[in-house]
Order: C-alpha cells, then sequence, then structure tokens
C-alpha cells in the first residue's frame, strides 16, 4: 500500500513542461552534439522531435485497464486458450532512449469472460509506447491482463531486438532478447506452459508476417 502511495504521489508532483521548453531542451542537444540549432537544415527539428515524441511516448495518456474494460460473456463455454501472436511493436529503452522493436506473443485462459481481441494489442502498444525495459513490459502486459480479466492464466512473451546494443556499446546486430512471463495455469502446469511455446513457434500457416 505504502508504495501505490508513493507512485501516486510522485505522478501528482510531476510538473509536464511545455512545448516550448521541450523544444528548448532540443536545440541544447543539438547543440551539445556540436551542430548549430539555427542553420536552415535543423531550425524546425525541435518541433518536429518534440511531435514524435508524442506519438513514440503516447501510452502515457492510455489506460490499460480502460482498453480491457469492455468484456463479452457470450462466448458458449469456451474455456481454451487464447492467443494473439506475432503483435509487432516498438519502444525505447529508459536507458538510453533508443528503440526496441519486436513481436508479442500474448494468451490467457478465460475464467468467465473474453475481450475483443484487438484489445489485447492495444495493451502491448500503450505499454511500448513508453519508455520501458522488456523485463517490465513483460510483466506489465500480463499483470494488465491479470486484473481486467481475472483469467485462470496468462502468458507472454515478448522478443525484441535493442538498437542500443546493435548502435552503441558492444555493437551487436540482431541479437534477439527474450522475456516471458507466465501466470495461473500456466505457470503451474508445464504441460500448458509447453503447449503455448509450441504455439508461438509453430509455423504460421501462410499469414503474411
Amino acid at each position: 500500500m505504502d508504495a501505490v502511495v508513493k507512485k501516486l504521489a510522485r505522478e501528482s508532483a510531476l510538473k509536464r513542461p511545455s512545448q516550448e521548453e521541450a523544444e528548448e531542451a532540443v536545440r541544447t542537444l543539438i547543440a551539445w552534439a556540436g551542430d548549430d540549432p539555427t542553420r536552415q537544415g535543423l531550425v524546425d527539428t525541435p518541433k518536429r522531435v518534440v511531435k514524435a515524441y508524442k506519438e513514440f511516448f503516447k501510452g502515457y495518456s492510455e489506460d490499460p485497464l480502460q482498453a480491457l474494460s469492455r468484456t463479452f460473456d457470450e462466448d458458449e463455454g469456451y474455456d481454451d486458450i487464447v492467443m494473439l501472436r506475432d503483435i509487432e511493436f516498438n519502444s525505447h529503452c529508459e536507458h538510453h532512449i533508443v528503440p526496441f522493436i519486436g513481436r508479442a506473443h500474448v494468451a490467457y485462459l478465460p475464467s468467465h469472460a473474453v475481450v475483443g481481441i484487438s484489445k489485447l494489442a492495444r495493451v502491448v502498444d500503450i505499454y511500448a509506447k513508453r519508455l520501458q525495459t522488456q523485463e517490465t513490459m513483460t510483466a506489465q502486459i500480463a499483470k494488465a491482463i491479470d486484473k481486467a480479466l481475472e483469467p485462470k492464466g496468462t502468458a507472454v512473451l515478448i522478443e525484441a531486438v535493442h538498437q542500443c546494443m546493435s548502435l552503441r556499446g558492444v555493437n551487436k546486430r540482431n541479437v534477439a532478447t527474450i522475456t516471458t512471463q507466465f501466470t495461473g495455469e500456466f505457470k503451474s502446469n508445464p504441460v500448458l506452459q509447453a503447449r503455448f511455446m509450441e504455439l508461438v513457434r509453430a509455423p504460421s500457416g501462410g499469414f503474411s508476417l
């Protein structure tokens, strides 16, 4: 409870800078990099960067639980895996603000209701459009599904390539990072977990990837 209270206090104390302040910050970074922010090719760059940031990080203004709030009870008693595979996403590493790009595979076992499948993809996108670590994002998606749908279990696998590793530091390209999160029956039942992994790796059946 204390952790929740502290988090809410931090969020309420956070003052969002104005667009003008954000653009000035970009000019500072351009000058720090060694270029002239007033030259013709760069004069409109701060405005473009701020506009891009609004798109990159729009997940902060969206609620994943709200995205999952509309459920359907008319499922004729369906109680097997509901899965979305190969949900493409792009996010930004919170350590360097550099993109990481990949695919998410999300599944749940319904208990009493199902949700529109597009909403699962929407939850992935909401969390991806924030400053992230892949590990945190994987856990957040699973927790949101658990909280909103109260399923018998949830499974999330994310595989991504991090440009903070490809473009700097060790400079290793095309190294995939894989993270998983299992809850409920997906965590307690090795057979069910193995079935999820088989579905993730199964041939696409002709769908365009």
